[in-house]
């Protein structure tokens, strides 16, 4: 059967505080260890009061501190906000505290508005400068590949010295991630969650020009939205937290994710349906056998290797016992040692 992951983004839900959104993430993470699933990876958002998690590499150490075989890693790293010295020293570390586990998910967006992007950034030089590959360079050259010996920074070490900075894998919610990830031959992740890009043309494009590089062959990720229930009304009601959520988005409305409750008092107009309509084409909404046949479908259409779920349910428990129900309609059974790319 097909491996499952999940992405958490650590929601702030209504009525709860974002030190309960880090800890729910946490709990969650120790449930999809017991329950099997291959990774569990945290994102990096900045300045959105809907999302607690501006820091993954501290949650990584958390969780890893409560899990024993998950992967955990970041979904991702915004690599424009960070020097790349600093992201292989800490990643290091991660992987020295929790060898064979750790994934480097890489992200070219800097998961936050201009404003805030200014703040992260007005230290590291221009900041309109797109300067994405040449971090990614200096990233892989710090992970072991090494400078030129005429280089300055060929005379850093990085510590931990002895520990190898861990399996990169590129995210993204086009083709230029894909195309990418296949010129480096490492693993890539596509975001079809909030993608409008086409998932098959981005997956397929990465494995026809997958080159071996990290990676003797290809592994692609897809990561999309899923909400399961016992029922189909179960599923749906859940949902529609989900549903009045994206549409407040995209009028420009990042706070917390609102009640089941909030949603069936809200008062939606024709225009307000036809989004609804719309975005549940990238939400899976469902019973478990129903959602399992349609990731099925999905991920067999795109050729993915592995699908990776994220899920903004309000209430903790039935977030919980979503993922738990696919886990058992996909068969997943806990191993004691952690998957490998």
């Amino acid at each position: 059967m097909l491996p499952l992951s999940i992405l958490d983004l650590s929601f702030v839900t209504s009525g709860a505080s974002c030190g309960q959104a880090l800890r729910n993430t946490i709990d969650l993470a120790r449930m999809a260890d017991e329950a099997g699933f291959t990774r569990f990876w945290v994102a990096e958002h900045h300045n959105l009061p809907s999302v607690a998690s501006p820091a993954p590499e501290i949650m990584i150490g958390q969780i890893g501190a409560v899990t024993e075989r998950i992967r955990i890693g970041s979904g991702g790293v915004m690599l424009p906000n960070h020097a790349p010295l600093m992201v292989a020293e800490r990643f290091r570390v991660l992987e020295a505290l929790f060898p064979g586990r750790i994934d480097l998910g890489i992200g070219r967006a800097p998961g936050t508005d201009p404003v805030a992007s200014y703040a992260l950034r007005r230290l590291q030089g221009d900041v309109q400068a797109d300067d994405f590959p040449q971090r990614l360079e200096e990233l892989i050259a710090f992970g072991g590949a090494g400078f030129p010996a005429n280089h300055p920074f060929s005379r850093i070490t990085v510590m931990p010295s002895d520990v190898p900075l861990p399996p990169i894998l590129m995210l993204g919610s086009s083709d230029f991630g894909g195309k990418l990830a296949a010129q480096l031959g490492v693993g890539f992740a596509f975001a079809h969650h909030f993608a409008s890009h086409d998932a098959a043309d981005a997956l397929l494009t990465y494995r026809a020009r997958f080159e071996p590089g990290a990676l003797a062959k290809p592994h692609a990720i897809l990561a999309t939205a899923a909400i399961c229930a016992e029922t189909d009304a179960e599923a749906q009601r859940l949902a529609s937290g989900a549903d009045l959520s994206a549409l407040r988005r995209a009028r420009g409305h990042y706070g917390p994710l609102p009640r089941p409750e909030e949603a069936a008092a809200e008062t939606y107009d024709a225009q307000d349906l036809a989004f609804i309509r719309r975005n549940r084409s990238r939400l899976f909404v469902g019973t478990p056998d129903a959602l399992r046949d349609r990731l099925m479908d999905l991920a067999t259409s795109v050729q993915a290797d592995e699908v990776m779920l994220t899920s903004a349910i309000h209430d903790h428990a039935a977030r919980k016992r979503s993922f738990q129900l696919l886990a058992d309609a996909f068969g997943l059974k806990a191993t004691s040692t952690s998957a490998v790319l």
